[in-house]
């Protein structure tokens, strides 16, 4: 298990380090000029001299990569040039929104497709299992960001049990409380899942159907345990490992992918903070807010490859 972990570190280090380049150098030197970008065309050759010293421009790109990095591993994320604000207090605002959005999608897609899946596979070629891989087909052809649209629609418009958009945020200082905040969530939560949700259930119905066709499980029936154990005990244990790993994934793409349905829902999440650093052109904060997204992605694959080695012991004896 230690030969392991420590190959797992490595891939997560060297992962980060690369990200972190890609990044810095997407952003950063590429052609034209950052603080022309920022200015306009008729910023004059004073005020571009000021900002180049500010956002450090005037030195060499290794230099600068080097610096930017530091300030990350000292969990300096640099200043906004729009709110005059440290990047860091802003993310940690906009995360109060963005990860329990995501938590809360994640819950409802994974119970939802494992359920389903599982039915499914438990019911292959009935009417039961058809049905479910059609809801499913038909989950993965919505775009979320339609789906969020016909439900502020129906439950916000037409029905008017919950509002169309806003964060009334977590505490009472802030003019809300831990109900309305949920309740603010719930919608955009339940339009994230729904694609995530119909992925994940195919995905589990196959690994549910490979692993039924194994000779452990027709050994553990013939010992007389009845078809729902033996589904539940032992299939849906040794077919998590796919499934965990799409999981992972899908926890990290609804942390990075709610740009389009905070926009929708008006939310001031983490995804709405990139929307709006790129319309005023804050480079700074896009600069880490990506960063932050792709170390997060690397962060939670990291997670799910340990979780291999528990749920799968021949993993660690490979390694």
């Amino acid at each position: 298990m230690a030969v392991y972990l420590l190959r797992r570190l490595a891939a997560f280090a060297l992962t980060l380090l690369a990200a972190s380049v890609v990044v810095f150098a997407v952003l950063d030197l590429l052609p034209g000029n950052a603080a022309e970008v920022i200015l306009g065309d008729s910023a004059t050759p004073e005020s571009l001299a000021a900002l180049e010293a500010r956002l450090g421009l005037d030195r060499p790109a290794w230099e600068r990569y080097a610096h930017w990095v530091l300030g990350l591993a000292r969990g300096d994320l640099g200043t906004s040039l729009t709110y005059d604000t440290p990047v860091a207090e802003l993310v940690l605002q906009r995360l109060e929104v963005t990860v329990p959005l995501a938590v809360m999608a994640m819950l409802l897609a994974s119970v939802a497709a494992v359920f389903m899946g599982v039915y499914a596979a438990s019911r292959h070629n009935r009417p039961g299992d058809l049905g479910v891989m059609a809801l499913s087909q038909l989950g993965v052809a919505i775009p979320s960001f339609w789906f969020a649209i016909l439900l502020i629609l129906v439950f916000a418009v037409q029905l008017q049990w919950v509002s169309a958009g806003g964060f009334p945020g977590w505490t009472e200082a802030d003019g809300g409380s831990v109900g309305a905040a949920l309740g603010a969530l719930a919608l955009p939560a339940f339009s994230l899942a729904l694609v995530q949700a119909a992925i994940l259930a195919r995905i589990t119905r196959s690994a549910v159907l490979d692993v039924l066709r194994e000779d452990y499980v027709r050994t553990a029936r013939a010992k007389g345990l009845s078809r729902r154990a033996a589904l539940w005990r032992h299939v849906l244990r040794n077919a998590a490992v796919p499934v965990m790993t799409v999981m992972g994934l899908q926890f990290a793409n609804l942390l990075t992918g709610t740009v389009v349905v905070e926009n929708v829902f008006t939310l001031p999440g983490l995804g709405r903070l990139v929307f709006q650093s790129i319309a005023n052109r804050d480079l700074p904060v896009v600069q880490s807010v990506v960063m932050l997204l792709a170390a997060s992605v690397i962060a939670i694959n990291f997670l799910v490859d340990l979780l291999y080695g528990v749920l799968d012991p021949r993993l660690r004896h490979a390694a």
